[in-house]
């Protein structure tokens, strides 16, 4: 029984306008996963034992906008990275608060309860260049990188052991002119549920939602929300065992208004048979915790 956490970047819960396109459009996994059509402010909390929704701080009582780097190491550590460093900060984390993502991070935790985690995500040959060059990693990166494991390739793709950041492959293949296998919704919704049944934590990140609400353009929202949507559907669809976690670093897609950050509060989604350990949750920082108590 794994715990299959879903990290989806730049998603709150904002208010139901013509600038929301989670209220804009209708996204049948996201009905599933809050209970109503909107993955918005008038979305209705859940507190079952199975399943968890509800909207949880990424403020963490520092001012100004939240991003990606401190936000992230809150997520993966449970610690309070801004307040740490006395500030939000991003994209890439903080010199003062790397060495908890490289010592306290939910994978090394994971590891010394003699578990097995894997992360998803796999990089085209590009991006190990680029940052091997600069010596710069993401959150997530440095996390995986610093507790041992490889980062997966493009090999991991064709093995079926990985997955793009747009989940398809078809942007490798327009962008990069990389070959790859196709995928869609179902067999990507099977590659995390193989590899859950053997690893004890499952992580998946999709940046593209940030992306797309810092573009502010309709159409390339659309099309990200329903990438992630023909994954989740099935993947909800299918799962027989395992307890989905999906949660954000800070606001950003839910008003393309704007080219910011948001303030708004981010979803939390705990639905599985492990779900109740996420009831008492209230920001970011409570999600590895609670992942970690899921997993004892």
């Amino acid at each position: 029984m794994a715990v299959i956490f879903i990290f989806v970047d730049g998603i709150g819960l904002g208010e139901p306008s013509e600038h929301n396109p989670f209220s804009m459009h209708f996204y049948p996994s996201f009905e599933k996963l809050t209970g109503s059509r909107f993955a918005d402010s008038s979305a209705l909390s859940i507190q079952q034992k199975d399943h968890i929704f509800k909207p949880v701080d990424a403020r963490l009582g520092v001012e100004g906008l939240p991003q990606s780097g401190t936000g992230q190491t809150a997520l993966f550590t449970g610690i309070n990275a801004a307040k740490h460093i006395g500030k939000h900060f991003g994209p890439y984390p903080h010199s003062g608060i790397k060495p908890y993502l490289q010592s306290e991070s939910l994978f090394h935790k994971t590891l010394k309860m003699g578990l097995r985690p894997a992360f998803l995500n796999a990089y085209p040959p590009v991006f190990f260049e680029r940052s091997r060059k600069i010596n710069r990693w993401s959150c997530s990166t440095l996390m995986v990188k610093s507790a041992g494991l490889e980062l997966k390739s493009t090999r991991d793709v064709w093995n079926g052991t990985a997955v793009t950041a747009e989940f398809f492959g078809d942007y490798w293949k327009k962008n990069l002119g990389i070959d790859l296998p196709e995928r869609d919704g179902n067999s990507v919704a099977d590659i995390i549920l193989g590899m859950s049944d053997e690893h004890d934590l499952i992580l998946m990140e999709y940046y593209l939602t940030d992306k797309a609400g810092h573009n502010q353009q309709v159409h390339f929202a659309q099309d990200v929300l329903n990438r992630l949507d023909q994954v989740l559907n099935p993947l909800i669809e299918k799962n027989l065992a395992h307890t989905i976690v999906l949660c954000s670093d800070h606001g950003n897609l839910e008003d393309l208004s704007i080219k910011t950050h948001t303030l708004n509060p981010v979803p939390l989604v705990a639905l599985g048979p492990l779900a109740y350990h996420f009831e008492h949750a209230k920001s970011i920082m409570d999600v590895s915790n609670g992942i970690l108590n899921a997993l004892k």
